[in-house]
């Protein structure tokens, strides 16, 4: 019985550590969302519980904690190159904005010190 039990808590944890983020809204037009001070606006007070939230807009919040913890183990490869994207175009264009979102899911720096090299060799300096 306890080796049943171990191979199922095995298993369990198996499946829960390959969980990956829905790849759903993996189409979104980043670009469009860059170029567009009102659409990245309302992503940012969506996170920020400042206001209304778009469906991906909601799943972006939901999983926004657990990339930053995780270092987005469990995000596609889309996701991970729209997140530096984003995250690129936040820091050099729209640092207050930036600032905002790293005080509320990143306030000990934690997440900006563990990946400043790899930031920085892509232009992205905290």
């Amino acid at each position: 019985m306890n080796q049943y039990l171990l191979v199922l808590f095995v298993a369990l944890i198996g499946i829960v550590a390959t969980q990956k983020y829905t790849t759903k809204y993996d189409n979104i037009d980043l670009d469009q969302i860059i170029k567009s001070d009102r659409l990245m606006k309302n992503y940012i007070d969506c996170v920020l519980e400042r206001g209304n939230c778009t469906p991906d807009g909601l799943e972006l919040k939901k999983n926004i904690p657990d990339a930053l913890l995780t270092d987005c183990s469990k995000c596609s490869d889309t996701q991970k190159n729209g997140s530096r994207r984003i995250l690129k175009h936040l820091v050099q264009n729209k640092r207050a904005w930036f600032d905002e979102l790293a005080a509320k899911y990143d306030p000990d720096n934690a997440y900006r010190k563990r990946n400043e090299q790899e930031f920085a060799k892509e232009g992205i300096v905290f």
